[in-house]
C-alpha cells in the first residue's frame, strides 16, 4: 500500500507538473500583460519606458525561461501577488477555496445521500412504476443545464417568492446567525444537486442490476438470506465499485460545473475567483486557481483508488507477499 501511494503522489506530481506548463503557456498566449495595462492607465509612459518595463519583470524573455524563474520561486513558496487584490495570491486564494469546499462538500454528500437508496431501490424495482420514476427524474436532472436551473431557482425562489437571496454570501463564522449565512448556500448546493444526482442514480442502478445477476447473489439466497440481506451485505458492496469510479471522476465534473454556478449567483468561491482574475487580467491568481482545480481532480482520484481496496479486499495495489 505504502508503495502504491507514493507512484501514485510521484504520477500525481508529475501531472501537476506538466498542468502548471501548459496553463502557464496559455496565459502566456493571452493578449495583454502588466505592462500593457501599465500603459493603458498612464498613459505619460513611453514605449521606451515599457520596453525597460519588460526587460526588468523579464516578460521579454522567451516562455520556458519565463516558466523556470516561476517555478523555482514556487517551489520555495513564492507564488506572486494578485494584481486586482494587491495581496499575496495565497492570501486571495484560501477564502475562496474554503467557500467552494464547502459548497462542494454539501451538494456531493447530499447527492450521494439522494442518489444511492433512489439508484438501489429502482434497481431492485427494475421496470416497475416507481424504476420508471426513478429514471424520469435522473434523465430530467442531466438533461438540464446548471446555468438555466440556477437562472430558474433564482427566478422562483427569489423574484417570485422572496424568500431567498439571489446571490453573495455571509461569513458563517461571523457574528451572524447561521440562518444568515446558510440561505446564501441553498440555491447554489441545490442547483450542484439537482445537476449531479441524476448520473450518480443512474450508475448506481446500472451497477447494482449488474451484480445482482451473478453466481454469488443466487448462491446467497439458496443459502436463505433474506432480500435486505443480499442487496446491502452482498449485492452493494461490490457494485460501489463502479460507482466510486464516476463519483470520483464526476468530482472534477462538479468543480467545473461550480464555476458557472459560483459566477452566478456572486459566490465567493473559486470559481468567481477564476472568473474575475481572467476579465480583470490577473494571470498570476488564475493560474495558481487553476492548478488548485487540478490539485482537487487528482486528490478524487487517488480516494477512490484507495476505495477500491477497502470495498474490495480481493484487489491488490502490486505489492507482494514475502
Amino acid at each position: 500500500m505504502s508503495r502504491f501511494l507514493a507512484d501514485r503522489l510521484l504520477q500525481s506530481f508529475i501531472v501537476l507538473a506538466i498542468m502548471s506548463f501548459v496553463v502557464f503557456w496559455l496565459m502566456g498566449l493571452m493578449p495583454g500583460d502588466p505592462i500593457d495595462l501599465m500603459i493603458s492607465a498612464d498613459p505619460k509612459l513611453t514605449p521606451d519606458d515599457a520596453i525597460r518595463l519588460r526587460e526588468l519583470h523579464g516578460l521579454d524573455r522567451p516562455i520556458t525561461e519565463r516558466y523556470a524563474n516561476w517555478l523555482g520561486g514556487a517551489i520555495n513558496g513564492d507564488l506572486g501577488f494578485s494584481r486586482l487584490h494587491a495581496k499575496p495570491v495565497l492570501t486571495v486564494l484560501w477564502p475562496a477555496l474554503g467557500n467552494t469546499l464547502i459548497l462542494l462538500g454539501i451538494s456531493f454528500i447530499v447527492s450521494i445521500l439522494f442518489a444511492l437508496p433512489a439508484g438501489i431501490y429502482a434497481a431492485i424495482k427494475q421496470y416497475s412504476t416507481p424504476d420508471y420514476l426513478v429514471n424520469l427524474a435522473a434523465f430530467a436532472g442531466i438533461s438540464v443545464p446548471s446555468f438555466w436551473l440556477a437562472l430558474l431557482l433564482i427566478t422562483l425562489f427569489s423574484v417570485i417568492l422572496g424568500i431567498l437571496p439571489a446571490s453573495g454570501t455571509e461569513n458563517i463564522g461571523g457574528p451572524t446567525s447561521f440562518w444568515a449565512a446558510a440561505k446564501f448556500l441553498i440555491l447554489p448546493i441545490a442547483t450542484l444537486t439537482i445537476a449531479s444526482i441524476g448520473s450518480h442514480t443512474r450508475f448506481v442502478r446500472a451497477a447494482v442490476i449488474e451484480t445482482m445477476r451473478q453466481d454469488y447473489i443466487r448462491t446467497a439466497r439458496a443459502k436463505g438470506a433474506s432480500e435486505v440481506r443480499v442487496v446491502l451485505y452482498h449485492a452493494l458492496r461490490n457494485a460501489l465499485i463502479p460507482v466510486v469510479t464516476i463519483i470520483a471522476l464526476d468530482f472534477g465534473y462538479l468543480f467545473s460545473g461550480a464555476l458557472i454556478v459560483e459566477t452566478i449567483f456572486a459566490y465567493p468561491g473559486m470559481g468567481k475567483l477564476i472568473f474575475d482574475a481572467i476579465m480583470g487580467n490577473d494571470f498570476n491568481l488564475a493560474m495558481i486557481a487553476f492548478l488548485f482545480a487540478t490539485v482537487l481532480t487528482l486528490l478524487g482520484n487517488l480516494f477512490a483508488d484507495i476505495a477500491y481496496g477497502w470495498l474490495d479486499p480481493r484487489i491488490s495495489y502490486g505489492e507482494t507477499e514475502a
